[in-house]
This record gives structure tokens, C-alpha cells and sequence, in this order.
């Protein structure tokens, strides 16, 4: 049974109800309530500051791991970028260089990054930044690498390539001249010795007895061999590829003929006076993408550092006069 509470009335000096207005409950009500939700509020929070949950502790210490391990990732990729860099670096500037062949532009490498769409499978973190962030950086990096690889699969081919290319181009003389006394006459402006008249001399006369055998200088196929009247005479030319030609004049006799193979050191004929020629001798040229050069800077194979410093002196100061 609800309690009727009394108060005395000293106007009227009499006890009357005591009737609690509907404003002032309502007023009370919301007060009450007002100071359970702050009550509440500050207890959640200070039993979630002091008090964390099992679930919350969990979380906490699966951030800061991960927080630890990307900064450790973060290091290693920062750490095989540099790498890939240098790598790059020497691809372009050391490998290719050694083998002539163009450096691979940046554009390309990154338009290959682009393409490797099946490397975006390692983004099945990308609802999480830190795990996006390491598997961009992981897509770049193996893109990159994929690239790399594929250009020193082209080295390895130039590389190859290049042993066939050194056993082609011009590197012994074409006659033996171990005393380093068979050069007559050099590359260079020299006395016609039938017209008496200065002349462009494009290669080298060496001198010896009619019969002594002339030597392919590198690996070739043979251009030309025969017979030119009032020029090389017998002659033999030879398609080194790569731009390498050479030419051997005045023979007396030749061995080969048109579209053989031939090696270095290997005879193609001999000795001899045919042609315009004034004396037994071997006219040697050497040509690079059509235009004659001095052979003298192609004798590196059968002579030493003191040999050739010493046939480099006699080419210069040979005789003003050629034999052709």
C-alpha cells in the first residue's frame, strides 16, 4: 500500500497532502537518469581503461606484432630495392656495355611492371594498409626481378655469341713474321710505284718469298677468289661478319674458293707477284662496315705487349713507296 505523506500548512494551520507536481517528477526523472548515463559512462570507461578485455589484449598484441614484423619487412624491401637498383645499374652500364649492345630504358622496366597483373594475387591483404603496403612493394620488387631475369637470359646469349664473334674478327697477320721484318709498307698516303704519284695505301705490304703461305686471319666465308688483272692480281677476300672484311693481294696461287668456310690460321693461298705488284709480297686490308682501316691495330693475337709496341714504330716509318 502506497504511502500518503502529510505536510503542516502554516497558513492555514492545518496538515494537507503532500501532492508532487507532474513538472518536478519529470525533472527528477530525467535527472536520475541523466546521472545513471554519466554514472555508466565513466564506469565503462574507467573498466575498459583498467580493465581490458581478453579479446581487446589480443588485438593489441597482434598490432604491435604486426607493426613489428612491417617494420622488418619494410627494412629487407628497402634493402633488396637498393640491390635491384645496382643490379639494374650494372646491367645497363657494365654487362651490355662489354657486349655493345643498348641499355634497357627505365620505361621498359616499368611497362613490365604494369603488365604482371598475376602478381596482384599476394593483395589478399588489401582490406588491412600495412599489408597492402608490403605487397605493392612486393610486386615491384618481383616484377622487377622477373624483368632483370629475362635480360640476363639475353646476356647469356650475347655471351655466346661473342665467342663466335671473337674468332671472327681480324687478329693475327696474315703471314708469319715472327722477326717483325716483313712489313715494307703502311697504311697510309704512299708513293705509287708505277705512277710515282701519292696515293692512299689502305692496307699493309709484307714482303716475302713467292710461296710462303697467307693465313685467314679470322673466321669467315670467302666474298671473292680469283683473279683481278691490274689491281690485287690473285686475290681472296674474306666476310668476317660483324662489319669485318679482309682482303689478301698478289698471291700466286690460291687455295679456297667462293662461299667456303675457313678459320683463322687456316692457308688460303700463297706468296706471289700477280697484279699490279712490284715484288713478291702479301697486300693485306682490313675493312670495318666498308671502310679501311689500319691492320696494324689487328695483330693482338700473336704478339706481345713489346711485339707489337715495336711493329706499331716499323708501320710508321716504313717505306714511302708501296709495292701495289
Amino acid at each position: 500500500m502506497k504511502k500518503i505523506k502529510y505536510y503542516y500548512n502554516t497558513h492555514t494551520l492545518r496538515y494537507e497532502k503532500l501532492v508532487t507536481p507532474l513538472r518536478v517528477k519529470l525533472l527528477r526523472f530525467f535527472g536520475f537518469l541523466s546521472a545513471l548515463l554519466v554514472s555508466s559512462a565513466i564506469i565503462i570507461y574507467l573498466y575498459n581503461r583498467f580493465f581490458p578485455k581478453p579479446t581487446d589484449i589480443q588485438s593489441n598484441r597482434r598490432f604491435e606484432l604486426l607493426n613489428d614484423n612491417y617494420k622488418t619487412i619494410t627494412t629487407k624491401v628497402k634493402t633488396l630495392q637498393d640491390q635491384m637498383a645496382e643490379l639494374e645499374k650494372r646491367d645497363n652500364q657494365v654487362y651490355r656495355s662489354i657486349f655493345e649492345s643498348n641499355p634497357l630504358p627505365d620505361s621498359a622496366r616499368a611497362k613490365v611492371i604494369e603488365k604482371q597483373k598475376e602478381l596482384d594475387k599476394v593483395t589478399v591483404m588489401n582490406d588491412n594498409i600495412i599489408g597492402k603496403d608490403i605487397a605493392d612493394q612486393l610486386n615491384n620488387i618481383t616484377a622487377r626481378m622477373a624483368y632483370q631475369f629475362q635480360s640476363y637470359d639475353s646476356i647469356a646469349r650475347l655471351i655466346s655469341k661473342q665467342d663466335v664473334k671473337l674468332a671472327s674478327i681480324p687478329a693475327i697477320q696474315p703471314v708469319s713474321n715472327k722477326q717483325l721484318d716483313r712489313i715494307a709498307s703502311g697504311f697510309g698516303m704512299r708513293i705509287d710505284p708505277v705512277y710515282g704519284t701519292p696515293k692512299m695505301h689502305k692496307g699493309l705490304d709484307f714482303t716475302a718469298p713467292q710461296g710462303t703461305p697467307i693465313y685467314a686471319t679470322g673466321n669467315g666465308v670467302i666474298s671473292e677468289s680469283g683473279f683481278t688483272e691490274g689491281g690485287y692480281g690473285n686475290h681472296v677476300e674474306i666476310n668476317h661478319g660483324y662489319g669485318y672484311e679482309t682482303i689478301y693481294g698478289h698471291m700466286v696461287r690460291i687455295k679456297v674458293r667462293r662461299g667456303q668456310k675457313v678459320k683463322r690460321g687456316e692457308v688460303i693461298g700463297w706468296v706471289g707477284s700477280t697484279g699490279k705488284s712490284t715484288g713478291p709480297h702479301c697486300h693485306y686490308e682490313v675493312h670495318i662496315n666498308g671502310n679501311a682501316v689500319d691492320p696494324v691495330y689487328f695483330f693482338y693475337n700473336d704478339l706481345n705487349a713489346e711485339q707489337y709496341d715495336r711493329l706499331l714504330k716499323i708501320a710508321a716509318t716504313g717505306s714511302a713507296k708501296s709495292f701495289d
